[in-house]
């Protein structure tokens, strides 16, 4: 039996703001008795990887449980969520309203924030998604009004929410175009030669097979063959030695 591989799915979501009655405009603390209404997710878009499909829920198109309802089922099926700035951002604020709704935790998935990506290989000016993915010649983010397109979605507009939907979506394509550039630099992919049942050296980040050696990797008492893949450009290595020594030096 041969799997297609491990099941990767890109997610991004939106946020309400809080809501609060201030005295200023400048360096506010604001108390929680100022507090009128707290944040909480009004959509989000996902999309499985190789599947055309932008899959879209908010609170306005769908109610607000049955969209928390599936967001909670997709990630049940995942073996890796892709998203920008992620685990700041969008999987903590999933998972607070997980934890308000009393659902359990969602089968175990690996998270991977291209934002870190970005930060550990490369200095670009900005790491903002709309500025990185336009550098590498991507699309970049859907413009808007800004704040005033939030406000109008939350008083049940039905225009700004048509732009939210866009712009939302939008932000999962691009996402998944730049996890897609990026592959070859992350740390952590679920390894697709796990999911499938065949004799041919598998890249551990794409799952092709267009693998060359390329000299060997050396440790301390081992060399290893090495390759790279000809699909994605990233490299691996053997998990056998190809031969070394048995001793080591006492420290």
């Amino acid at each position: 039996m041969v799997s297609d591989g491990p099941r990767l799915l890109t997610l991004d979501l939106e946020t309400s703001p809080n809501i609060a009655h201030v005295w200023g405009l400048w360096k506010n603390n604001v108390s929680l008795n100022q507090l009128i209404q707290s944040t909480n997710v009004i959509s989000f878009a996902a999309k499985w990887h190789g599947d055309k499909r932008v899959l879209f829920r908010s609170d306005h198109h769908d109610g607000h449980e049955v969209m928390i309802q599936k967001a909670h089922g997709l990630l049940g099926e995942a073996d890796a969520v892709i998203h920008y700035n992620g685990k700041s951002f969008d999987m903590p604020h999933l998972r607070r309203e997980f934890l308000l709704a009393r659902m359990d935790p969602p089968r175990p998935y690996k998270d991977i924030d291209l934002l870190l990506t970005m930060r550990k290989h490369f200095r670009f000016v900005s790491n903002k998604l709309d500025y990185v993915t336009q550098a590498l010649g991507l699309e970049g983010k859907v413009h808007h009004e800004g704040h005033n397109l939030w406000v109008r979605c939350m008083a049940g507009d039905a225009k700004a929410w048509a732009i939210m939907r866009k712009y939302n979506k939008m932000d999962v394509v691009q996402t998944e175009k730049l996890f897609d550039i990026l592959r070859p630099w992350i740390d952590g992919l679920p390894n697709p030669a796990l999911y499938c049942v065949c004799d041919e050296q598998t890249c551990e980040r794409c799952g092709g097979h267009q693998l060359q050696k390329r000299g060997f990797a050396y440790t301390q008492l081992g060399a290893f063959q090495q390759y790279q893949c000809q699909g994605c450009k990233s490299w691996s290595r053997s998990a056998k030695r190809h031969h070394g020594v048995d001793l080591r030096g006492v420290s």
